[in-house]
């Protein structure tokens, strides 16, 4: 846990050492769990939300975009729940002055238990070796068995008590397990109360209730109440989707884990509307289709899990979550819910109009079902990293060993497609080639040019942003217009000529790549 915890901390060093995510106002001392993209990071999460939308809209007949406005009348979130249900179990320490979700001091306690389950059946594996068989050990070992026993009633507790809305039950859990303060390790603990996550300000000058706007803490209601607008201009039929990408807005008790839990973040959602009756089939066809997604990146499959959810919301009838391994555990990444009619059928209530479909083919109006796929986008750019940051010997230009560290991005992602490098930036005629080099590739990918420090420093530098190919300008390239083409992941150099540059980088940055 230790080395996964000075990985993770190398990661958020390397964001801000190589332009990937700044701490927000940071002259300033920063914004708690605030944070602003810099030069490469803001390429990567546009290569990001690029992917999913071609993947979601592109590729699908019977999905279509919008882009819904972050202030909307504070009704629709009295129908949609949040202003009556939108709530964290908030706790604070009476000696650290520090507060927390209950629900989520109670989660950790739940996985220290089950890591010490784990930790036994590893220790099992090593001793027997072959002939250890997993599942027997895990059902027969007493201390095992103790171990995911109690997890696992704990875990009830924690569902009934978040199901029922039971406060003193979960303060109850907290003391049974003589949770401490993490930073003080006090286990002086007010009572569990409900906290609020929206952010609201006021419309204009009006004062009071009446003027009273949230800034959206989800995507997913513009969608909605614009789902017949939608409908009758893009002439869908049941089965369709609405995607959209935007900003939502979150008043969290404790924000943490760098951009993995931040107050201000970016979703990618998709609502696909469904005859009542066909909502869980088409949620296994969600489930299915967006672990596709993230597995064509080249994610491990065992980085990836499904989580099912037994606390289900509101409005759901079916919950699972796709759960990444992070460095700091198996964390949500994207949620896939059955969310019924509920929705739709709140804003007909309150709103007192029709938002139902007429289907033509059955000559029947209904309120459609909802399937949702939502994913953070800032969690994907965290997974994202997580998964090419590494660091690694390579051969050196006298012929031993030196550490890089590189960032083995998909290509289709990759911030800067091309570095265009000159072997010596004071000899003019190679500048000069490697600039025209430059313009000639600029209209069809995002490049750099870099003439500062060696050519090895410079490819180290490009590594580290996870650029796929180098080119390097030398004498030879004055000669027969050749240019010397490394590969960022096999450190294969190649000798090609200047007009088969653009082709062979578009071979490997192409989305075809990856929505194919």
């Amino acid at each position: 846990m230790a080395q996964l915890e000075d990985v993770f901390k190398k990661l958020v060093s390397h964001c801000k050492e190589y332009g990937f995510i700044y701490q927000s106002s940071e002259i300033y001392d920063g914004l708690s769990a605030v944070y602003d993209y810099g030069p490469y990071g803001v390429e990567l999460k546009n290569n990001i939300k690029t992917y999913w939308w071609k993947s979601m809209v592109q590729l699908n007949e019977n999905i279509v975009g919008i882009d819904s406005a972050i202030f909307m009348h504070p009704k629709i979130w009295k129908a949609s729940g949040h202003v009556d249900a939108f709530n964290d179990p908030l706790v604070d320490n009476k000696d650290s002055k520090k507060r927390y979700r209950a629900d989520t001091l109670i989660e950790d306690a739940i996985s220290k238990i089950e890591a010490k389950a784990e930790k036994e059946v590893e220790k099992a594996k090593t001793r027997f070796g072959e002939s250890f068989d997993e599942q027997l050990y895990r059902t027969t070992n007493p201390r095992v068995v103790e171990y995911l026993s109690k997890a696992k009633e704990i875990n009830d507790r924690l569902n009934s008590a978040m199901t029922n809305n039971n406060m003193e039950e979960l303060k109850q859990i907290i003391l049974d397990l003589e949770i401490a303060d993490p930073d003080s390790g006090s286990r002086n603990w007010t009572d569990v109360r409900q906290f609020n996550l929206m952010f609201n300000t006021q419309l204009g000058n009006i004062a009071g209730e009446e003027g009273k706007l949230y800034l959206r803490p989800e995507t997913a209601q513009g969608i909605f109440v614009n789902f017949l607008n939608v409908q009758k201009t893009t002439r869908q039929k049941i089965p369709f989707g609405i995607a959209q990408i935007g900003k939502a807005f979150r008043n969290e008790i404790v924000a943490r884990q760098f951009i993995f839990r931040m107050r201000e973040f970016e979703q990618m959602e998709m609502q696909f509307f469904v005859k009542p009756g066909s909502e869980l089939q088409w949620y296994e066809h969600w489930k299915n289709t967006r672990m596709k997604w993230h597995l064509a990146l080249g994610t491990p499959a065992e980085k990836l899990r499904f989580h099912n959810h037994e606390n289900l919301a509101h409005y759901a009838n079916a919950a699972v979550d796709i759960q990444y391994d992070f460095p700091f555990g198996f964390k949500e990444l994207e949620g896939i819910h059955s969310r019924t009619d509920f929705d739709l059928k709140s804003h007909q209530e309150l709103s007192g109009k029709k938002l139902q479909y007429f289907d033509t083919e059955d000559n029947e109006s209904y309120i459609p079902y909802v399937v949702e796929t939502s994913i953070g986008c800032d969690r994907m750019f965290l997974t994202i990293l997580s998964q090419a940051y590494h660091e690694e010997m390579v051969p050196d230009a006298e012929g031993g060993e030196a550490q890089r560290i590189v960032l083995k991005l998909h290509p289709a992602l990759a911030p800067v497609k091309c570095a265009v490098l000159p072997l010596l930036k004071n000899k003019p005629e190679l500048v000069e080639k490697a600039k025209s080099v430059m313009s000639m590739l600029t209209s069809s990918f995002i490049c750099t040019y870099d003439d500062k420090d060696a050519i090895g420093r410079r490819y180290r530098r490009q590594d580290a942003l996870g650029t796929p190919c180098c080119i390097t300008i030398d004498f030879e390239t004055l000669e027969n217009n050749t240019v010397t083409i490394r590969d960022r992941d096999t450190l294969v150099q190649e000798r090609i000529s200047i007009e088969e540059i653009e082709r062979i980088i578009e071979n490997k940055v192409s989305w075809k790549n990856l929505l194919s």
